[in-house]
């Protein structure tokens, strides 16, 4: 399936990387945290969509976890 002549395998990855570029615009890091995980998401979508990337996976999935840590586990 395509729309405007891009796969939604790539759109997975434009949103992916859309997000963890408006992640970085934050000045409030729990909001960076939030937007940057739903980036990073996106992207270990994209890379099983690829047919199993596995740097992608793997290196998206543990920005997950250590976000994930620090909303969560991690108050101060």
């Amino acid at each position: 399936m395509e729309i405007l002549g891009i796969s939604y395998i790539e759109w997975i990855g434009y949103m992916a990387m859309a997000a963890l570029l408006v992640s970085f615009m934050m000045k409030d890091v729990t909001k960076l945290r939030i937007i940057n995980t739903v980036g990073c998401a996106f992207f270990v979508a994209y890379g099983v969509l690829l047919a199993t990337s596995w740097p992608i996976i793997i290196t998206n999935s543990a920005i997950i976890c250590i976000n994930l840590y620090y909303l969560l586990l991690k108050k101060n």
